[in-house]
């Protein structure tokens, strides 16, 4: 049997958000590591790579993305926004594209975009962003809608998000506070073949390497895809192993069984986990991750997750950012007792905010703590 803390260890280990901020050396690695991270808020993506990587700055990550390209912001599992690493975006557009272009078909009607309207929106998008991209939302609005395409509402978004799962957009440079989008082939210096080979097996591969312990019910949610086609794939995984936790069955590769018994640190390993983290996203079943008097004020619904204090793997408390002239103040509130060691590992977490923003960074607590 496998404890509730040999569970929180391992998955620590898997999102390199342990041993300190993971082995990864670069932000390609690490968003190649953990198979994407998700990013509607591009401040929150950019903190959830830092959290995993040591001595990391805001601009190593828009070099990344910007300057080297190594890494992607498009439309994958889930159907949501996440960074990708370049070299994986082949082969999950594959397998998700066709996925989430089906169960987003009712909302493209709802919205004027019936299967002829979306094709041509697309194919007047793709000319648009060749001759002039890269360009802002409003800007491809207000082209598309000269030319008949519907825009109102979400439309617009709707069908930048329809090009993009067909490997044909995806995010560019900002303009200013204002995100941009290009054609996927202009930005990486080459056209994306898009296989029709079924990646579904090596994604449950890179989930449970990222994930495990973990269930096929925790797979289908992270990924969006349905549990039968999720179940065969787990099914086909070579060196699956499974193990019993306190009141369920989960699965791991082989391999981490090895990491079960391997020693850490004495002092507790503390995360400030930004919102929409992947760690708080990566399971269905989250008794492990945080206490059920305490879900609704990290999951409040409505598709929101707030930022968490995680401290040994399981939520702590939330934290937030408020920005200052010349300083940001990090806003603590645990949800009950943390030790001396706790806080100063949190001390040490603040400061490594202060590195990644460039900026002095002063911590408010609203916590207890043991003398």
């Amino acid at each position: 049997m496998v404890s509730d803390s040999q569970v929180r260890q391992l998955r620590l280990r898997g999102q390199r958000l342990h041993p300190p901020h993971s082995s990864a050396t670069s932000v390609r690695q690490v968003v190649t590591d953990v198979c994407g991270i998700q990013t509607q808020e591009t401040e929150a993506g950019a903190l959830s790579i830092r959290v995993r990587c040591a001595e990391l700055t805001a601009n190593d990550i828009i070099h990344a993305q910007i300057e080297d390209r190594s890494i992607i912001r498009t439309w994958t599992m889930r159907g949501t926004l996440h960074l990708v690493a370049a070299d994986d975006l082949r082969w999950l557009l594959s397998l998700l594209g066709p996925v989430f272009i089906r169960s987003s078909r009712k909302r493209r009607l709802d919205l004027g975009l019936d299967e002829e309207t979306g094709e041509r929106g697309v194919s007047v998008l793709r000319e648009l962003l060749g001759e002039r991209g890269p360009l802002t939302k409003a800007e491809i609005a207000e082209n598309l809608s000269a030319k008949g395409i519907p825009m109102d509402g979400q439309a617009s978004i709707h069908l930048i998000g329809l090009a993009a799962l067909q490997g044909l957009v995806c995010y560019g440079p900002d303009m200013g506070r204002k995100n941009t989008f290009v054609l996927l082939e202009d930005w990486l210096g080459k056209k994306i073949e898009i296989p029709a080979e079924n990646g579904i097996d090596e994604l449950a591969r890179r989930y449970l390497t990222a994930f495990a312990p973990a269930t096929v019910d925790d797979f289908a949610s992270w990924s969006g895809l349905g549990i039968r086609e999720c179940r065969t794939a787990w099914e086909k995984l070579a060196q699956l192993v499974e193990v019993k936790l306190r009141d369920s069955t989960a699965w791991m590769l082989k391999y981490q069984l090895e990491e079960l018994n391997t020693s850490t640190e004495n002092k507790p390993v503390v995360r400030l986990l930004p919102r929409y983290d992947t760690y708080l996203l990566g399971y269905a079943d989250r008794s492990l991750i945080i206490d059920p008097e305490h879900v609704k004020r990290i999951y409040p619904g409505g598709g929101l997750l707030h930022p968490a204090l995680l401290v040994d793997g399981k939520v702590a408390g939330m934290w937030k950012i408020n920005r200052k002239r010349d300083h940001i103040e990090v806003q603590v509130e645990s949800f009950g007792i943390l030790s001396r060691e706790v806080r100063q590992e949190l001390e040490t977490e603040v400061k490594e905010l202060a590195y990644f923003y460039g900026l002095p960074t002063v911590m408010k607590c609203n916590l207890d703590s043991n003398s």
